[in-house]
């Protein structure tokens, strides 16, 4: 498993693996956002957790509909279908090779980010813990829809749209729980703990689910 783990990631990783994509278009979603809005500091403040996890967002969706598609081109998929290791935990740790290279980036470049939108220190902090806890269950809720189109020819569509309904709690909470942060530490961990409960349920039913769905494509 450590290999595999460790191969996805080289794959993510170098050119045209898609991580870097991410990272570039999560830099120029919110490098627009100022241009935007103007030069009001306080506005862009107040938005600013929402932008950060919006791109964020758009930025994970990128790469997912290619989790599985190099195994399906090169017959890898059989084989991992065929072999002992179960596919469930094959499927959770390609999930987490692929957030490791793609999603983990995101969380780290967030607080510079936050400065460059005038976000105040526990604004950042917050939607830095919020992104680091909500950005696995994006790719999880992904691996769902990859495994359900890996088969089409042009899936990428297809799993944009199987997967935004289901982010859109993680969205909401880790948005809720950034800006709760500033107004008042207390009512910061209610959302907080929502969206880790989030993120746990999709780590126990995604691989799961994605299997099922890498079975049914492959007979």
């Amino acid at each position: 498993m450590m290999a595999l783990y460790l191969r996805d990631v080289k794959l993510a990783t170098r050119a045209g693996g898609g991580a870097l994509t991410g990272i570039l278009f999560f830099l120029a979603v919110v490098a627009v956002v100022p241009f935007g809005l103007g030069p009001d500091l306080k506005l862009l403040a107040r938005v600013g957790p929402a932008m950060l996890w919006i791109g964020a967002l758009l930025a994970s969706l990128l790469g997912l509909d290619r989790l599985f598609q190099a195994e399906r081109e090169d017959g890898a998929l059989d084989v991992m279908l065929m072999q002992e290791t179960p596919l469930v935990l094959v499927v959770f740790v390609k999930c987490l090779a692929h957030w490791t290279a793609s999603g983990l980036p995101l969380v780290l470049i967030s607080p510079l980010l936050g400065l460059f939108l005038n976000m105040e220190p526990a604004a950042i902090l917050a939607t830095m813990l919020t992104l680091l806890a909500g950005t696995p269950a994006i790719t999880l809720i992904g691996a769902m829809g990859a495994a359900v189109a890996v088969a089409l020819p042009r899936g990428g569509l297809l799993v944009s749209i199987l997967v935004l309904p289901l982010v859109v709690p993680v969205l909401i909470f880790g948005v809720s729980a950034a800006y709760a942060a500033v107004e008042d530490p207390a009512p910061f961990l209610p959302p907080f703990l929502i969206l880790i409960a989030i993120t746990l349920f999709f780590a126990a039913i995604g691989p799961a689910a994605a299997a099922v769905a890498l079975r049914a494509s492959s007979e």
